[in-house]
Formats: structure tokens, C-alpha cells, sequence
């Protein structure tokens, strides 16, 4: 996948450059967290983590404080990892 601007040419829905825009400090939030934050409707929220999930721009962290949430985090592209891609 070429990356462009840091972001591939998948097409994304308004709703996951919401949430990796809610990620884009690097902090892990939980799915809680980001409704709130979004003030988008959950279901929504989770087809949009799906999505970024399955296109590889986010990770789920195991939440040590409450092992019931899980954290998500916008994974860290580097030039190696866009080039391996890439090719």
C-alpha cells in the first residue's frame, strides 16, 4: 500500500478519519473514551475502528486498569514499514 500523507489511498469513511483523528496524539483511548470524545453513535464508532483496523492504521492494547476495555492506539508508520508495503 503506497502511503500518501501518511494515510494510504484506501477509502475511509468520514466516521474513521474521525476516530484516527481522535488517535492521532499517539495516547490509547478505550471505546469509551472515544464516543464521547467523537460524539458519534457507537455503532458507528465500531464500524469505523473496524475499518482502520483491517487497513492497519490502528492496534488494540490490553488494558491493564480494567481488562473488561480495550485500548486503541494509531500505530506508528515508519519509513521502513511504508516501504515494505510498498513492494
Amino acid at each position: 500500500m503506497p502511503v500518501v500523507n501518511g494515510v494510504n489511498k484506501v477509502r475511509l469513511p468520514p466516521s474513521a478519519r474521525t476516530v484516527l483523528n481522535l488517535l492521532e496524539d499517539g495516547e490509547p483511548r478505550t471505546f469509551k473514551d472515544m464516543t464521547e470524545e467523537a460524539e458519534i453513535a457507537p455503532r458507528t464508532i465500531r464500524y469505523a475502528l473496524k475499518r482502520l483496523k483491517e487497513n492497519g492504521y490502528i492496534i488494540e492494547k490490553f488494558n491493564f486498569r480494567d481488562a473488561r476495555q480495550v485500548l486503541y492506539q494509531k500505530k506508528i508508520l515508519t519509513e521502513d514499514s511504508s516501504e515494505a508495503a510498498t513492494a
